[in-house]
């Protein structure tokens, strides 16, 4: 899992939970100081990796948030920042993580800070947000462990491209030197075998779990993990899969692709 610099539990809460591969979804602050502080927390609690959020330097127009003036209700806090007054959002006229965003969030931010970030971890650092192969191999040049394609759920930049459409070229600019992992728009365990067909070491997902979450709690997330499980393995079943490393560009067709003959599939015992 991912755990953001802005959720309300802390580092150390979420690793008192029990054993499990987490990174940490970095936002970078103004105050390096406290970056600092964030990073060095995380790798303490046994953290894995920094997911680099890059696709921030503003927070899109989010007209919900807007309309509904959102800010954090008073029992909850951005738990990672207490002690350090950065933990609650003012109310606002417009929206609160906006107006939070604003006044915290580095606009600065560039390819060198994922070198100074290398200088104050040994965590690996993927940088979340990348979408084009000019930025891929930028952020390899730059020292990136990783890539996470991602378009923050579409909500900072409306119009922006399905992270499934840039998947493959980002995957052929990384050329196998660091895994390529895809955020965004998974619905359905053909969703995954899509991803991975594409190239994709790895797949995140959000709302989903969030939505299983609010309608049944713990129960519900277990069950729409259980069926993305289940849907991807019969998916793999029926293309004739046995292996994730079996699963190839061959299994798809895209709108970049020219005609081609229907492939047959072979049935294995």
């Amino acid at each position: 899992m991912a755990l953001s610099s802005w959720a309300t539990s802390s580092v150390e809460e979420v690793a008192s939970t029990g054993p499990g591969i987490r990174f940490f979804q970095l936002y970078v602050y103004k105050d390096r100081n406290v970056v600092e502080q964030l990073v060095r927390r995380a790798e303490r609690a046994g953290f894995k990796a920094i997911a680099l959020t890059v696709d921030t330097p503003r927070l899109g127009r989010r007209e919900a948030d807007i309309k509904n003036r959102f800010t954090l209700p008073p029992h909850l806090t951005l738990k990672n920042f207490e002690g350090l007054n950065l933990g609650k959002m003012d109310k606002s006229n417009d929206s609160g993580l906006a107006s939070y965003v604003a006044g915290q969030i580095d606009r600065s931010l560039s390819w060198k800070d994922v070198k100074w970030l290398q200088t104050i971890t040994t965590m690996p650092i993927l940088v979340k947000g990348v979408m084009t192969a000019e930025d891929t191999r930028l952020a390899i040049q730059s020292g990136a462990a990783g890539i996470i394609v991602s378009n923050h759920g579409a909500r900072q930049l409306d119009y922006v491209q399905a992270t499934i459409s840039c998947l493959e070229e980002v995957v052929k600019a990384a050329q196998g030197r660091v895994p390529v992992f895809l955020d965004g728009g998974v619905r359905r365990g053909t969703d995954v075998f899509k991803a991975m067909a594409l190239g994709a070491s790895g797949i995140f997902i959000g709302r989903p779990v969030v939505f299983s979450l609010a309608a049944e709690g713990e129960l519900g997330v277990r069950k729409v993990l259980q069926m993305l499980r289940e849907e991807f393995e019969l998916t793999m079943a029926l293309s004739g899969c046995r292996s994730l490393s079996e699963i190839t560009r061959n299994h798809i067709v895209t709108e970049n692709d020219g005609p081609r003959t229907v492939s047959r599939f072979s049935v294995h015992f």
